[in-house]
C-alpha cells in the first residue's frame, strides 16, 4: 500500500518522450521530460538497459509509409519497480523543406517523429486522445526545439489524470468489441478461448493502430484485464551480450530436472494424475512446458507481489483438490435452486445486462496471483509468470519467440519476418483477413466451437449487424453496444468457473468441449485461480448460458459455420462460386456466338409444330359426268 501511495504521490505519466530517427544513428530518443537517467540532461540519448527497445518501439517499422500512426506498447519495470509500464506513442512525419528551423542532422527529405507517453495506468485511448492534439501542434510548430509545450503536456496529463479511477468507459476508450465482431463474426469466441489456454498467439497486420486496436479490443474481453491484469506482462530481459547468453545458457543446463507435460497426456487423467517426464536437456524440457507451473519455477523470477501470508512456494506445489469438498459443496448448497430460474431453452438465451462497477464489489490483493482481484476472482492471472502481452512488437525483440524464460505470449506485429517464421507461434492471427492460422492438430481440436458455443456466437453476430449502422450504440449498454458484448463475455467466462466447481460436472463442462477443458485445466491461470476461494462465484448459475437441446437450427448452424470456416468447406464454397460465375458465362457466351442459329431453329420447330397441330383437310369425292351414248 505504501508504493501504491507514492506512485499516486509521483503521478500516473512517469516521462514524455520525443523519438526520432537519425540518418546515420537509427532510431534514437531525443528528448526526454523528465530525463529517463536521472543524471542526464533532457536532451540526452542514453536509456536505462530494461528499456533499451524504447525507439523501436515509439517509431515502428515501415513507419515511412504512414503520415501518421499510433502505438500502443509494454516496457518492462525498472529496477526498484514492479509493475508494467505502459506507453503511447503518436508519429507523424513532416517534409523537411516545409520546416522553419532545419537542424544539421536534417538530411532527408521527410522528418520523422514520434511523441510518446509513459504511463503508469492502462488508459490507451485516452492518452491517445490528449497526445495526438499536442503532437499535431508541436509538428505545427515546424521547430523541433520548441519543448516548452511537451513540458505543458506532461504537467496537464499528472494534473488531470491524478486520482482517476481505473473503473469506467474511459478505460475501454477506443477499444470498440462491436467493429471486433463485425470483422470477425464467430471467430471472436475462438480468440476468447485461444488467449485462455495461454498458447503462443502473435496478430498481424499494417498499420499499427489497427493492430494494437484489435488487440487490446480481444483483451478487454477478459473481465478486469485491462484494469488489473497487465500489470505483470512484460517482464522480460532484453537481449545483452553473446557472453551473456552463452553464461544463462549454462546456468540454466546445470538444472538437474524438468517437468514436463502435454495435453494428450492429461485429455484422460484429473489433474492429481499428471504424467511428468524428466527431460535429457534443459532447454528443450523448457520449451516444451509452455503450460507448466512447475517446470517455471526453475526459469522464472517468483511473483512481484506476494501476500505475508503466503509465498513463492504457495503456488508452486499446488494441490488443485484444495476446494475439491468444501468449494463446490458450498457452491451446490447456495447454488441449489438456481438452475430452475432459468430456462435453458435454445431459444431463450440467458444474458446478463452490464452493471455499474460499484454493485460487483471492490477490488482486493490477490493472495496466490498478486493481481488486484474482485469477488469472481478476475482478472484470471493469464499475463503472470513469464507469460507476455506485448501489443506491438519490433524487429529487436524476435528473440522473444524463442527465449526460453517466455513461456507464451499474446503479441503483435507488422513485419513480415515474424508471420513468415511459423514455427516459433502457436497461431497467427491476420486481423486483415479475419483468419486464424494453426498449425497444431491438437490445438485446432481443442478450439473447436461447440454447439453451445456456436449458438452464443450467433447470438452475438445477430445482435451487433441488426444494429451495425446506429452510431449511437458504440460505448453503450444496450444491447448490440461494446459494454453489452463485454458483458456477455464476463457471464460466459462466470459460467464456466463455475461449472468447474461442481461435482459430476462432465456434463456441464461438455458444452465448453471436453479437449478444450483438458487443455485449460493445466494452465497456470486456471490452476491459480482453483486454488482460491472467490465468495462471488456462489451466485453464479453453472452450465454455459446457452445449453440446450439441438434443433434443425443448430444443424444449420453447423453447417454454415463448417463451411465458412474449415479449409474443406471454403474450398466447397470456392469451387461452387466458380461453377457458377463460369456457367452464367458460358451461357451468355453461347447466347451472344450462336444466338442467330438458335432464334431461327426455334421459328422453324415452332412451325413445325404447328404444322402437326393442324387438322388434315378433307377430301370431297366430284359426282361424275353422264355418259354419253356414242353415235353408231
Amino acid at each position: 500500500m505504501d508504493s501504491h501511495g507514492r506512485d499516486e504521490a509521483k503521478g500516473p505519466v512517469l516521462h514524455i518522450v520525443v523519438v526520432g530517427f537519425h540518418h546515420k544513428k537509427g532510431c534514437q530518443v531525443e528528448f526526454s521530460y523528465p530525463p529517463l537517467l536521472p543524471d542526464e540532461g533532457h536532451d540526452s540519448n542514453l536509456l536505462p538497459e530494461e528499456w533499451k527497445y524504447l525507439p523501436f518501439l515509439a517509431l515502428p517499422d515501415g513507419a515511412h509509409n504512414y503520415q501518421e500512426d499510433t502505438v500502443y506498447f509494454h516496457l518492462p519495470p525498472l529496477s526498484g519497480d514492479k509493475k508494467c509500464v505502459y506507453g503511447v506513442s503518436c508519429y507523424r512525419q513532416i517534409e523537411a523543406k516545409a520546416l522553419k528551423v532545419r537542424q544539421a542532422d536534417v538530411t532527408r527529405e521527410t522528418v520523422q517523429k514520434s511523441v510518446c507517453v509513459l504511463s503508469r495506468v492502462p488508459l490507451y485511448g485516452l492518452l491517445q486522445a490528449k497526445l495526438q492534439l499536442i503532437t499535431h501542434a508541436y509538428f505545427e510548430e515546424k521547430d523541433f526545439s520548441q519543448i516548452s509545450i511537451l513540458k505543458e503536456l506532461y504537467d496537464h496529463m499528472n494534473g488531470s489524470l491524478r486520482g482517476s479511477s481505473l473503473e469506467g468507459s474511459q478505460v475501454y476508450l477506443g477499444l470498440s468489441p462491436r467493429d471486433l465482431i463485425l470483422h470477425f463474426q464467430h471467430k471472436v469466441v475462438l480468440l476468447f478461448k485461444l488467449i485462455l489456454l495461454e498458447k503462443k498467439v502473435l496478430f498481424y497486420v499494417s498499420p499499427v493502430n489497427r493492430l494494437v486496436g484489435t488487440l487490446m479490443t480481444v483483451l478487454s474481453l477478459f473481465p478486469g484485464m485491462i484494469e488489473h491484469g497487465l500489470v505483470d506482462s512484460s517482464h522480460y530481459r532484453p537481449k545483452s551480450s553473446v557472453s551473456e547468453d552463452l553464461s544463462l545458457v549454462e546456468s540454466i543446463s546445470g538444472a538437474e530436472e524438468f517437468v514436463s507435460v502435454s495435453v494428450t497426456d492429461l485429455a484422460n487423467s484429473t489433474l492429481e494424475q499428471e504424467g511428468v517426464e524428466t527431460a535429457q536437456h534443459a532447454a528443450d524440457s523448457s520449451l516444451s512446458s509452455g503450460n507448466s507451473a512447475e517446470s517455471d519455477s526453475h526459469l522464472l523470477k517468483p511473483p512481484s507481489r506476494t501476500s505475508p501470508e503466503s509465498s513463492e512456494s504457495d503456488w508452486e506445489t499446488l494441490d488443485p483438490s484444495v476446494l475439491e469438498e468444501a468449494g463446490p459443496k458450498e457452491a451446490a448448497e447456495t447454488g441449489a435452486e438456481l438452475p430452475d430460474a432459468f430456462d435453458s431453452k435454445p431459444g431463450t438465451p440467458i444474458t446478463v445486462q452490464p452493471q455499474a462497477a460499484s454493485g460487483q464489489g471492490g477490488v482486493i490483493q490477490g493472495l496466490v496471483s498478486g493481481l488486484e482481484e474482485d469477488q469472481y476472482g478476475m482478472p484470471l492471472p493469464i499475463f503472470t509468470k513469464g507469460y507476455l502481452c506485448l501489443p506491438y512488437m519490433a524487429l529487436q525483440q524476435h528473440h522473444l519467440l524463442s527465449d526460453v524464460t517466455v513461456r507464451g505470449f499474446v503479441a503483435g506485429a507488422t513485419n513480415i519476418l515474424f508471420r513468415q517464421q511459423r514455427h516459433l507461434s502457436d497461431a497467427i492471427v491476420e486481423v486483415e483477413e479475419a483468419r486464424i492460422q494453426i498449425q497444431d492438430p491438437e490445438l485446432r481440436k481443442s478450439l473447436s466451437l461447440t454447439t453451445a458455443d456456436l449458438r452464443f456466437a450467433d447470438y452475438l453476430v445477430k445482435h451487433v449487424t441488426e444494429n451495425r449502422d446506429d452510431v449511437f450504440l458504440d460505448g453503450t449498454g444496450w444491447e448490440g453496444g461494446d459494454e453489452w458484448i463485454r458483458a456477455q463475455f464476463t457471464l460466459y467466462l462466470h459460467s464456466l468457473l463455475s461449472s468447474t466447481l461442481q461435482q459430476d460436472n462432465e456434463r456441464l463442462l461438455a458444452d465448453y468441449g471436453a479437449p478444450f477443458i483438458a487443455a485449460w485445466k493445466i494452465t497456470h491461470n486456471y490452476r491459480v485461480w482453483f486454488s482460491n476461494k472467490h465468495p462471488g462465484m456462489a451466485a453464479i448459475t453453472p452450465g454455459h448460458p446457452f445449453q440446450g437441446q439441438y434443433s434443425v437450427a443448430d444443424v444449420k448452424l453447423r453447417l454454415s459455420h463448417s463451411v465458412q470456416n474449415s479449409e474443406r468447406g471454403k474450398k466447397i464454397g470456392s469451387a461452387m462460386m466458380t461453377t457458377s460465375r463460369s456457367m452464367v458465362q458460358t451461357g451468355k457466351a453461347v447466347g451472344q456466338s450462336v444466338g442467330g442459329a438458335l432464334t431461327s431453329a426455334k421459328s422453324a420447330m415452332s412451325s413445325w409444330f404447328s404444322t402437326l397441330a393442324q387438322p388434315a383437310p378433307i377430301a370431297t369425292t366430284a359426282s361424275p359426268d353422264p355418259a354419253t351414248e356414242a353415235k353408231p
